[in-house]
């Protein structure tokens, strides 16, 4: 039986055997708060490659110290983090997935607590460090930022250019810029998080300014065969003062035109209380809309739990392919699961062959 969903994908000089892609998910488990990963990360990643993800994605890693989200958060400003990381990515080779790394840097929403050891900002007398962002207003519950001046912007661009070459050092294959949740780059989208007069705030062009000149610094690092992915929210859920769906659109031409491939599709996170009309792939129209609206390849993501769900969003163009996080999460095995369902012949590790899911049809 024929599936979209299982189709592979050409990006660049990167195939996906198939377009059910493991989604970032922030773990928190660098016990040594050096960003160093470890077994836990291994085996976390590593099982869902051997469960058939076409793409698996490390979580948000940090590009500098001050822009993990938490001391506990992994990053790649080192050489002994890439090392780490190059011992996971081989693994998730070996078992015939793609390996993909999300580059990030929090701003404003770095320095926090882990959910199960506290709530808001890390103190510097326990780890933590002082946040940075567009404009110094606070996440709320958090402590207040410092603005970045023009010598901060230019490092943070660095940085996301030091994390890139890096990454591709550890092996990686496919890179990510997370401009989305509220983290810095969607911080400096933002109207409501940046209120700067000069020349990265004000109209849409400047505030767009630090975002495109990660990606393509990302990109003259990447050169031309690595995929770059840039991961955004298409909305704030707060229209028409917040970050809308059609400057998402008007990014997203930009973004391929500074050398991105594909848009991750996410909304929201820059601020608490904000009502999201959730609901099984209720972020996909967004997918979608940016997918016609400025010819580029997307992804959709949230709330896609069912084979048929993710097959329909793929067949119908919607996105190009899916991110899933959640449903990993409870099952690793899930690519191989609605391959099944939908009649698909998979490959399964040897040593797993007597456990295969029973083929539909």
């Amino acid at each position: 039986m024929s599936s979209a969903l299982f189709t592979p994908l050409t990006i660049r000089s990167v195939t996906t055997p198939n377009r059910v892609w493991v989604s970032p998910m922030c773990q928190y488990s660098c016990e040594d708060r050096d960003g160093i990963v470890g077994d836990w990360h291994l085996v976390h990643l590593g099982s869902f490659a051997r469960g058939g993800a076409g793409l698996v994605m490390a979580e948000a890693t940090g590009v500098l110290p001050e822009g993990r989200i938490s001391p506990w958060c992994p990053g790649i400003w080192n050489d002994e983090q890439r090392d780490a990381w190059a011992r996971i990515v081989r693994f998730i080779k070996d078992m015939g997935s793609v390996p993909a790394i999300q580059l990030a840097h929090a701003g404003r929403k770095a320095s926090t607590y882990r959910d199960w050891t506290g709530v808001g900002t890390v103190p510097v007398s326990e780890g933590g460090w002082q946040s940075v962002s567009a404009s110094p207003i606070a996440f709320p519950g958090y402590d207040e930022p410092v603005a970045l001046n023009a010598q901060g912007i230019a490092d943070v661009v660095a940085g996301f250019g030091e994390a890139a070459r890096r990454s591709l050092e550890a092996g990686f294959e496919v890179l990510e810029v997370h401009a989305a949740h509220g983290y810095l780059l969607h911080q400096f989208l933002s109207p409501l998080s940046n209120v700067r007069d000069d020349e990265w705030g004000g109209n849409l062009e400047n505030r767009a300014r630090l975002v495109l000149d990660v990606v393509r610094e990302v990109r003259r690092v990447a050169g031309d065969d690595v995929p770059v992915l840039v991961r955004i929210s298409a909305t704030d859920w707060v229209e028409p003062e917040g970050w809308t769906l059609d400057q998402s659109v008007r990014l997203s031409e930009w973004i391929r035109e500074a050398g991105g491939d594909a848009v991750d599709t996410s909304t929201g996170g820059l601020i608490g209380g904000v009502t999201i009309p959730t609901g099984p792939g209720y972020q996909v129209p967004h997918a979608s809309a940016i997918h016609d609206g400025a010819g580029i390849l997307t992804t959709a993501v949230g709330m896609i739990t069912e084979a048929s769900q993710a097959e329909e969003i793929v067949a119908s163009g919607k996105a190009d392919a899916v991110m899933v996080a959640r449903e990993f999460m409870r099952d690793p095995h899930v690519a191989l699961r609605w391959a099944a369902e939908l009649g698909v012949q998979a490959t399964y590790p040897p040593q797993y062959s007597r456990g295969t899911f029973p083929t539909a049809g």
